[in-house]
């Protein structure tokens, strides 16, 4: 029953339709040069251009009665609860028989008082909309679901303004037949609706909190459900406009799972506070995860570890290697944060979620366009098996294992700072199971595309990693990557063309890359001699004393990868070491301010489009660019000029990189 399968849905991805992400043109003052969007990422999203609320708009709709009305005036009847005897108070269609109370008819019912080992039974022939207010109510069965809607048109569940409410099963179910349901506190085969501004509380100890087989709406209401195991769940839909829900399940938090029918099995979320403690996933949808607004926040399989593991300095595939391909599906407990199988999308909110496997997943995209994120987690802060799409909001992933992972990454706008026990960015794509057993694979179509935004890296791994291509056209990227040689701050397999953006990478020397001949923005790579010591800072200015870039690396580094739009063909620059700046620094990047102090380390000119340098000057060119020396990435081949390929970073006056001669 919380088992996940690690297979896509199957037909969800052929069934998404054809887009042209758009890239916002937004930038700082050092991306000059930007031109337009570096990747055409037809056929990642359902949702495109559209806004998620949009979306949203068009997956699920609400009616009138969805809304809590003044049910005073709507002619109800009354039922009144009596403690352990069938002495309900009750009238019209409602029959009583051995404490179960059956509603035979649409209407509005209005039920208070306490009922231990009882039950309301909704038997609608007419199939009209029965409205159940729950006023002041407490019911207890032992045997079944305390609320169990067998046939209505549609069921609204109201919570009377100021009442609590209480709705408690067991942990054995007497079922009139072998179909396992009902199976929830709260149950019901159609649709069902909860609204108000009253309080329930549903403990579910046989096994979901509530569950409707048909479509599930929440429009009001505090709700409180521990269930063993999952809390809110809809087969078509679970929609939420408001409410305060708080979620303590065994299994899923909040789940759709119709898994027949590609357009339903949904989540839509426009607003509502959420705190979900899940041994499985957070939220999971058979088909799209869809999230407008709100206030989340998710604990999953019982959180991030304290540390993430690593894998020190191995070498992946670099795609070249023999596989053998198996068929063998395999099923393992999936502890998510969010998580769907055709999309995520997230169009605004404020997201805390600590997770022990993925944060946000999905098997095809991940689109983020607004919201603001702060994540921890013991795999992959985001992964997409096909892509993931950012064009707005502030992603901040403090733990990972990878920070960020699909197949193909387009980043146009936002926030984004990643802190990773492996790799930073990656590109490579992977299913379910990808992540620490993940194996990347090289393809022409696996891309990383930074069009605009703010991304801030700090990777024990490579710190973008591309198992294909990078393209930047715009926006700042800061990476602090590896102090180990077997990584890289840069690592690619095909090409990394850079026409625009400003973008910083530090970190060891072993497997260092530029950008390739194809780029039309000029940049630097410096070697060191010795270890620089983290917050040391490295400066660039050109003849005239113009800042070109003044940054502290937040760890050790040995190299240094700097392409700005300040550095022109044939103009000559000065980079300096250590020192003090008066400017305002955010991610160690200083804008404007004096520097001062720092010690002259190499005087140059810019001849390429890649300027190789070490305290000597101008050397010959080292970059490993496509399938260099087999190496994973594209590195370099060890006998070329480079820093040694094992170990860390070298201690102050060893291994020196050997000069071009």
């Amino acid at each position: 029953m919380r088992k996940k399968s690690m297979f896509l849905k199957a037909g969800s991805i052929i069934l998404c339709s054809t887009l042209l992400f758009s890239c916002s043109q937004n930038t700082d003052s050092t991306n000059e040069s930007s031109t337009s969007a570096a990747v055409n990422t037809e056929k990642l999203s359902t949702i495109g251009d559209k806004e998620v609320s949009a979306v949203i708009g068009e997956t699920v709709s609400y009616s009138d009665d969805d809304y809590y009305t003044d049910w005073e005036n709507e002619n109800p009847t009354y039922i009144e609860l009596n403690g352990t005897s069938d002495g309900f108070d009750g009238s019209g269609a409602v029959f009583v028989t051995n404490n179960v109370v059956t509603i035979r008819a649409a209407g509005v019912y209005v039920i208070s008082g306490k009922v231990d080992n009882g039950q309301i039974v909704v038997d609608a022939e007419d199939k009209g909309n029965v409205r159940i207010v729950l006023n002041g109510a407490e019911i207890n069965s032992s045997t079944q679901s305390p609320i169990y809607v067998k046939n209505a048109g549609k069921t609204i569940i109201s919570l009377a303004e100021g009442t609590e409410n209480t709705l408690s099963d067991g942990p054995e179910y007497v079922l009139e037949d072998s179909s396992d349901e009902p199976n929830a506190a709260l149950f019901s085969k159609d649709n069902l609706t909860i609204n108000g501004s009253g309080k329930l509380t549903v403990h579910g100890n046989y096994n979901n909190g509530i569950t409707s087989k048909d479509e599930l709406r929440i429009t009001g209401g505090t709700i409180e459900i521990d269930s063993v195991d999952d809390g809110l769940m809809g087969r078509d839909v679970v929609a939420v406009k408001e409410g305060n829900i708080t979620i303590k399940a065994g299994g899923d938090g909040i789940k759709s799972s119709n898994d027949k029918d590609s357009s339903k099995g949904n989540i839509a979320l426009e607003g509502g506070t959420y705190d979900i403690t899940a041994s499985s996933d957070g939220m999971q949808a058979e088909a799209s995860l869809l999230i407008a607004d709100g206030d989340y926040t998710i604990s999953s399989g019982g959180g991030s570890p304290e540390t993430v593991a690593t894998k020190g300095n191995e070498m992946r595939p670099t795609g070249n290697e023999t596989t053998t391909t198996t068929t063998t599906v395999t099923e393992t407990e999936s502890a998510k944060g969010l998580k769907a199988t055709v999309d995520v999308a997230i169009g605004g909110g404020s997201f805390r979620i600590d997770s022990s496997d993925d944060a946000v997943h999905s098997n095809n995209s991940v689109t983020i366009t607004g919201g603001e994120m702060t994540i921890a987690t013991g795999d992959d802060g985001v992964h997409g098996d096909t892509a993931v799409l950012t064009k707005g909001g502030k992603i901040n992933i403090t733990k990972s294992y990878e920070g960020i992972e699909s197949k193909v990454i387009s980043i146009a706008d936002g926030e984004i700072d990643v802190t990773a026990s492996d790799d930073g960015i990656n590109v490579g794509g992977g299913n379910d199971g990808s992540g620490m057993d993940f194996q990347s694979t090289e393809t022409e179509d696996n891309i990383l595309s930074i069009s605009g935004g703010t991304v801030t890296v700090n990777a024990a791994g490579d710190g973008l990693d591309s198992n294909g291509s990078i393209q930047m056209t715009a926006g700042t990227v800061l990476v602090n990557g590896p102090t180990n040689s077997g990584n890289g701050s840069l690592d690619y397999d095909q090409s990394f063309e850079m026409t625009g953006g400003f973008l910083i990478a530090a970190g060891s020397a072993g497997m260092l890359q530029a950008t390739t001949e194809e780029s039309t923005q000029n940049s630097i790579v410096m070697t060191y001699p010795d270890t620089q010591a983290a917050g040391t800072l490295l400066h660039v200015e050109d003849s005239k004393g113009n800042t070109v870039a003044t940054f502290a690396p937040e760890k050790d580094y040995q190299a240094v990868f700097i392409s700005s739009p300040k550095l022109e063909r044939d103009k000559d620059y000065t980079l300096y070491s250590g020192g003090t700046s008066t400017g305002k620094e955010a991610d160690g990047l200083y804008h404007d301010g004096d520097y001062k102090g720092g010690t002259k380390v190499v005087e140059y000119t810019i001849s390429d489009s890649v300027t190789w340098l070490n305290e000597s000057g101008v050397t010959t060119g080292s970059n490993g660019g496509p399938g260099g020396g087999g190496m994973r990435g594209g590195g370099q081949r060890p006998d070329r000029n480079q820093a040694p390929l094992n170990g860390d970073i070298p201690e102050s006056g060893q291994n020196p990189p050997v000069e071009a001669e």
